[in-house]
């Protein structure tokens, strides 16, 4: 197992804290530590030492024994004996396993959806995809990435399937990190973008069989580029 010089690691995670946002110090924390991790900064095996954080932060150990928490139930780290919480970290085998479970979560809640959508509803969905167009083509790639998340959840919300919307919520941690990864990326940002449209087309004309091969050929190609994206940031430590 590798491990770095802690300093290193605290030093990562303090590039990435946002202490401006009105949240408590713990969620900052917590969120600074998560962001690390599923972007690969901190590798896996490496550990996070609870007293060497404290003292760097100038901070008791209950905010990040809050976060490490958090981490735990999230699956990123784990607890080993005799040595503290250790970088779990995303492999490229949970990438599999995730988009393998979106295709057909995604897939069922397009279909309701489009069973159940108004014309008022096609209506601020192309309203969405259109701003969407346009945060592209301003290269607002932040704001771009909360559009996309916005698209999901309209389908979902849509869907009016809440168990279903719930499952997916658990997964929102390895769904960030992923969107984060492609839609980066302006190559994969701009078919993203086309293949949304796609989508909101086989909806509108209520075409179950197109709907269910871009939503599937959406999310292979998806995930081709995050692999290829992964094993070239070295986050490769997951079987395929």
């Amino acid at each position: 197992m590798r491990v770095i010089r802690l300093v290193k690691t605290v030093d990562i995670v303090k590039k990435n804290i946002d202490l401006t946002s009105n949240i408590p110090l713990k969620e900052a924390i917590y969120l600074a530590l998560r962001k690390t991790i599923v972007l690969g900064e901190i590798s896996a095996g490496e550990r996070i030492n609870e007293m060497e954080f404290s003292e760097s932060f100038n901070i008791s150990r209950t905010p990040i024994r809050y976060a490490l928490q958090r981490l735990l139930d999230e699956k990123l780290v784990m607890h080993q004996k005799g040595i503290g919480t250790i970088v779990k970290g995303i492999s490229i085998k949970d990438a599999y396993e995730i988009y393998d479970i979106r295709k057909a979560l995604d897939t069922l809640a397009t279909v309701k959806a489009m069973e159940l959508m108004t014309e008022e509803d096609l209506v601020e969905m192309e309203k969405l995809l259109e701003y969407g167009d346009k945060l592209n083509e301003e290269n607002r790639v932040d704001e771009l990435l909360d559009n996309f998340s916005d698209f999901n959840s309209f389908i979902y919300e849509k869907s009016e399937m809440l168990r279903l919307k719930s499952i997916v919520t658990k997964l929102q941690t390895y769904l960030v990190y992923f969107r984060d990864i492609a839609i980066r990326s302006s190559d994969r940002r701009d078919d993203a973008m086309a293949e949304h449209w796609l989508i909101y087309r086989g909806i509108k004309n209520k075409d179950i069989e197109q709907i269910t091969l871009i939503t599937h050929e959406h999310l292979d190609r998806s995930l081709r580029f995050i692999v290829k994206e992964m094993e070239e940031r070295e986050i490769a430590y997951g079987e395929k």
